[in-house]
């Protein structure tokens, strides 16, 4: 299998890459896509991608990076967001999905205002460069769409079923919902990730959720370095290898015998990004 969002950018990878892989892959976990945050980290994932054989990675801006002007932060004047730089990244084949991107109303800032205008911008360019069009990107339907959502299935899912993209290249990645979030997702026709929160005594609703969801609709990740699974919560950094942990969890939950799950998991990998998840 391998970990489908992690963020190998961070600090927490800074000259550890090369080791953090060697981990994943003796315990089974054989790739990863390492997922952007802004127009600037995408040029670093992209990177990362290309130096090593069994990673991919996506070009999208987080919601809780909406406000950050990257020129600004590069120490010039300019737009607060380069988004030639995600098309750059989305043309290369070792990109896999836009994203990831959406909304978070856990946290006050940036503001509603500010990340629903990056996200309604950020839709409207995937729509511009998706595969119909000329010099589309990706197969047919274009490249899958990688969903941060907290706390905001009511604000989110209405936006994304009034694009022309269809629902089921959508992904709600650290899927940590309630069941009611969960029927809303599936009646929509998207997938489900889920990190190792799932693993956690204080998400019994979660689980409750995680039960509902077809097989065929399901994948695992770390969301790395966040989020480690029981029994390795409260570490830091979360690592890839990680992934099989919450994927055994998650076999167990749903009373699914274990090479039943796992091929099913690296079966929807497949399908959803278009990679050998093997």
């Amino acid at each position: 299998m391998i970990d489908t969002h992690c963020h190998l950018t961070f600090p927490d990878f800074h000259g550890k890459i090369d080791q953090t892989l060697r981990e994943a892959a003796a315990a089974g976990v054989t790739g990863c896509i390492t997922i952007s945050t802004t127009t600037l980290d995408c040029l670093d994932a992209l990177a990362i991608a290309q130096a090593h054989e069994r990673v991919w990675c996506s070009a999208g801006v987080h919601p809780l990076y909406a406000d950050l002007n990257d020129d600004r932060a590069a120490g010039r004047a300019g737009p607060a967001h380069i988004w030639d730089n995600l098309k750059r990244v989305a043309t290369h084949p070792k990109c896999v999905g836009w994203g990831e991107l959406g909304l978070d109303n856990h946290y006050p800032t940036p503001t509603h205002d500010i990340q629903l205008a990056v996200l309604e911008e950020q839709l409207a360019f995937i729509e511009s460069v998706n595969h119909d069009k000329p010099g589309g990107i990706g197969k047919p339907g274009g490249l899958p769409i990688v969903i941060h959502c907290r706390e905001a299935f009511d604000d989110l899912l209405p936006i994304l079923r009034s694009t022309r993209l269809p629902p089921e290249r959508f992904v709600f990645h650290c899927f940590t919902g309630t069941p009611g979030d969960m029927m809303q997702v599936f009646d929509f026709g998207a997938f489900v990730s889920f990190t190792g929160v799932l693993t956690y005594p204080n998400a019994p609703e979660l689980r409750d959720a995680a039960k509902f969801m077809p097989l065929d609709r399901i994948m695992v990740e770390t969301d790395a370095p966040f989020l480690p699974p029981v029994p390795h919560r409260g570490k830091r950094p979360c690592l890839p290898a990680y992934t099989a942990d919450t994927a055994k969890a998650l076999a167990e939950l749903r009373k699914v015998s274990w090479p039943e799950f796992h091929h099913q998991l690296n079966e929807n990998t497949r399908t959803f990004f278009n990679i050998d998840a093997r």
